[in-house]
């Protein structure tokens, strides 16, 4: 019998039906979040102490108002049927039912997941998606974990590796899978693999529930009736609610027992007061763990049921669980037999057609592989994402009132518009189980590459008017929307637009609706952000976790003020990207065109403050680099730290073809006529080569060719930026020469520290003194080969500094990628450098072809820090991929 070809198109047709909205192919995703407890949007409390308010330790026994979590698990997209695995190995105190972790107060580095799982893989749809937990055979060491953390001091986590938990193989790995035979009907197998040396036991419960939205009394959810759940036959349950409809849940075997209760919050446990409801959300463990058998409805209905698998597994051995959910408008033939291993069969080979044509055909086995994670991470991280400010700030109709300070004193209280309801793309679903804006923009770059619609919409969602400021801000995230990120939701942007379709069929509608949302972002930037009107800014945090001697969010020492070099060239950054999409919406309408020239008058500004304002402005002509300014009683003093925010001003660069300013005779007359009358302002902005009259393109820069050399020589130094591994945040030159500066009889300090933050700046989480971080060398790659695009041969710099290699700038941004890249790549040792020194992680088979893609890396050996799985903006690597010159690359 002839095997079945895949459709090469087939996952790219399903993306076409669901955008025209033909079928809803998306409607079920991994949209559950991996930890709900301890975040903004459950704290209810008078100080705003959320990671107190619900701990882990409540997780279990309380409902949650805003979410859900589980375990590999998926949900409909608006999180009101769920599905997860849920765990035991019969000695641990409670049943794994979601990831365990480190609050703030008690990390020794902010909040941090402490287990091992892995994204393997999925389709923009999901219609193909596996990942994988390992299991601790041995009680899992909880209190372990919370205890030696808190003795150490900043530097050093202590993760569930470093407990030797792993070391005798004493695990079981354990896959989660998920096939669409259709947008409603989605199969699921979930393997159990026993990696140790003896047979052992283990409790599977594949658990389905609702989550809980009937008892608070509000209306914004559509559902205030109590949806149910029952059992129908030995292998069958039919969940029934009043706006998704029926679903069907049916086995493949009859477990032991189907266990069922209610998503309901255990008063007695957590508040001592009696419970309204008979049956706990906390019932499966009270039965499993406690031997209590009241604890679950033996009536066999509820709004959360499991079904109940004990096993003992042999040593080397596996076993499987085959489920299905399916919708009463879309029920199957036959739920279970051949047809259903032949749907698994079709989406993995589909999903394997589909990145055929996703990746480049160049790329080796090892590449392909890193990149299947890589997109992996970034799909597995959509997220329901549910929040109403007012509604939270107020309280529920059927809850006890808030305390009154909340009104008052409570996080976010000026965004009471904000209204979300929506799938997001997270950061991480552990560590930020919701979204922040600044990564968010990062996130679409790749996302561009295998869902067009998808990276759309998330970017034009944060323009919306129930996400932004009626001021104009973009909300930043959840801990503080008031924040600021560095402006990139502009450059973001016009990246998809160009990505997304060639030239001639770009979405034009999309950058024009993109651009009338960011005219009232970049105003509030303006109004806000330029504190003496003189085109300097000071952003204050920008995303860069203080990087600088002060803790920018808050108030200087002695009330000064900061002129930012990296906040005054993201605003120059910002300025150019808005420029180059009026002129690019100027070629379908002229109206755009004195947009266009605003933007072009507003960039030479501040270039010309950021050059030459009071004599050098933030350039240092001594050093050759671009420094902070603090002000202070009527004295400015040069802070001269070597770090990446002098290399931002790098970043605002645009190339301007002649051809296109030619058919725009508004702004082509007005600009020239400005560089003409206004040549005080335009002296230090490169933005001519050859004669005016013959030039075929422009470039507007912050740098002049001279100093763009200058802080490329710092760059590209290994003793100072450069890293086997990318571009440091810091010079490791304040390794032995630390910045220190006197003021008001306080030393302040900026020490080169190439991996966790030994400073408690910003909530202890302050890792930029060092480190390796995705986004700033992705937009220094970017603009070294715009440079290279304007100046060609004509600039040769020497890298790395004094090998006597000269490169042009093109070839300069294929070293970084590939250094990039590197991180993940094994040598031939079967070493990933972002693993460090783990012997499994290079050796064993269970262990050597995960890949975690980190928040950050470590600025000497490339070890990943921060969030293990911040394959948002760390998935940018993937871009790093696509051009060949970063594989292959100029050691020869």
């Amino acid at each position: 019998m002839a095997k079945t070809r895949p459709t090469p198109d087939a996952e790219v047709k399903r993306l076409e039906e669901d955008a025209s909205r033909k079928k809803n192919w998306k409607r079920w995703g991994p949209y559950l979040s991996e930890r709900q407890w301890g975040t903004v949007r459950e704290d209810y409390s008078a100080d705003g102490s959320c990671w107190n308010y619900f701990p882990h330790d409540h997780a279990r026994s309380r409902a949650y108002r805003w979410g859900e979590d589980g375990l590999l698990g998926i949900s409909d997209r608006e999180c009101r049927l769920c599905f997860a695995v849920a765990l035991w190995n019969g000695k641990d105190p409670i049943i794994k039912e979601r990831l365990f972790g480190l609050t703030g107060p008690e990390g020794n580095h902010g909040e941090d997941v402490k287990e091992c799982y892995y994204y393997l893989d999925s389709t923009p749809t999901h219609s193909y998606m596996k990942a994988l937990y390992k299991y601790p055979q041995k009680a899992y060491p909880y209190d372990q974990i919370v205890r030696e953390n808190a003795t150490r001091g900043k530097i050093g986590e202590y993760e569930l590796i470093d407990t030797g938990i792993f070391d005798s193989d004493e695990y079981f790995d354990v896959t989660a899978e998920y096939a669409k035979a259709g947008p409603d009907d989605v199969l699921i197998r979930i393997t159990v693999a026993n990696r140790g040396p003896e047979a052992a036991l283990i409790h599977v419960l594949p658990t389905l529930w609702f989550r809980n939205t009937w008892v608070w009394g509000c209306t914004h959810e559509g559902c205030t009736l109590k949806p149910r759940i029952a059992a129908v036959s030995d292998t069958e349950l039919q969940a029934d609610h009043p706006t998704l409809g029926r679903f069907h849940l049916v086995a493949e075997k009859e477990p032991e027992h189907w266990l069922f209760t209610d998503n309901e919050t255990n008063q007695e446990r957590v508040a001592g007061v009696e419970n309204f409801c008979t049956y706990t959300k906390d019932a499966f463990d009270r039965y499993l763990v406690h031997g209590e058998h009241k604890a679950v409805n033996p009536k066999e209905y509820g709004t959360k049921v499991a079904a109940h698998h004990e096993w003992i597994i042999p040593a080397g051995k596996e076993k499987t669980l085959h489920l299905r959910l399916f919708s009463d408008a879309e029920p199957p033939k036959k739920a279970m037999g051949a047809g259903f291993k032949k749907v698994f069969v079709d989406r993995i080979a589909e999903a394997e057609a589909f990145y055929q044509r996703v990746l480049p055909p160049e790329y080796d086995a090892p590449s392909r592989a890193m990149a299947r994670q890589g997109y992996a991470g970034l799909l597995w991280s959509k997220q329901f994402y549910h929040l109403v400010v007012e509604d939270w700030l107020k309280g529920d109709p059927n809850m006890p009132p808030p305390p009154k300070q909340r009104i008052e004193h409570a996080r976010n209280r000026e965004w009471k518009h904000l209204y979300s309801r929506d799938v997001l793309s997270m950061p991480d679903k552990w560590e930020y189980p919701w979204f922040a804006e600044w990564d968010l923009a990062f996130h679409m770059i790749p996302f561009a590459r295998v869902d067009a619609e998808f990276a759309k919409h998330q970017l034009l969602t944060m323009l919306r008017e129930w996400y932004m400021h009626g001021n104009g801000q973009i909300p930043a995230y959840e801990f503080c929307f008031s924040d600021v990120n560095p402006p990139v939701h502009a450059w973001a942007c016009w990246r998809v637009y160009k990505m997304t379709a060639p030239r001639g069929k770009r979405d034009v509608k999309f950058l024009a609706r993109a651009f009338q949302k960011l005219m009232l972002n970049f105003t509030w930037w303006v109004n806000r952000k330029d504190p003496h009107g003189k085109n300097l800014f000071a952003g204050g945090f920008l995303g860069l976790d203080n990087i600088g001697i002060f803790d920018r969010s808050a108030p200087l020492p002695g009330g000064g003020t900061l002129s930012q070099a990296d906040g005054t060239a993201w605003m120059a950054f910002y300025c150019a990207t808005m420029l180059s999409i009026a002129l690019e919406l100027a070629q379908h309408d002229p109206v755009y065109e004195d947009m266009a020239s605003k933007f072009f008058e507003h960039f030479v500004a501040i270039v010309e403050a950021m050059n030459s304002l009071g004599g050098t402005g933030l350039w240092d002509d001594h050093d050759g680099f671009y420094y902070d300014m603090l002000h202070q009683d009527h004295h400015s003093t040069r802070l001269k730290i070597r770090s990446i925010v002098g290399v931002i001003p790098l970043f605002a660069v645009e190339i301007l073809e002649r051809s296109v300013i030619e058919k725009l005779p508004g702004f082509h007359k007005r600009a020239k006529w400005f560089l003409e009358n206004r040549k005080e302002l335009a002296r230090f902005i490169t933005y001519l080569e050859g004669d005016s009259e013959t030039a075929q393109r422009y470039m507007l820069a912050v740098p002049s060719k001279q100093r763009l050399l200058r802080v490329l020589r710092y760059v590209l130094d290994p003793s100072e930026f450069l890293s086997p591994f990318g571009i440091r945040s810091l010079s490791a030159v304040h390794r032995e020469k630390p910045f220190v500066l006197n003021l008001e009889g306080t030393e302040h300090r900026v020490t080169y520290v190439p991996g966790e933050s030994d400073t408690h700046m910003f909530g202890g989480n302050s890792n930029w003194r060092g480190p390796i971080w995705f986004p700033v060398n992705f937009l220094l790659i970017e603009s070294l080969e715009k440079y290279h695009h304007f100046y060609g041969q004509d600039i040769k710099v020497e890298c790395p500094t004094g090998s006597g290699k000269m490169m042009n700038l093109k070839q300069v941004a294929a070293v970084l990628r590939k250094r990039l890249v590197s991180l993940f790549l094994a040598d031939k040792a079967g070493k990933r450098p972002c693993h460090g020194d783990d012997q499994r992680y290079m050796t064993d088979p269970h262990w050597r072809d995960l890949i975690l893609f980190y928040e950050y890396f470590h600025g000497d050996s490339g070890r990943g820090l921060g969030a293990s799985h911040q394959t948002g903006w760390t998935a940018l690597a993937v871009n790093c991929l696509e051009k060949s010159d970063a594989l292959h690359a100029l050691d020869h």
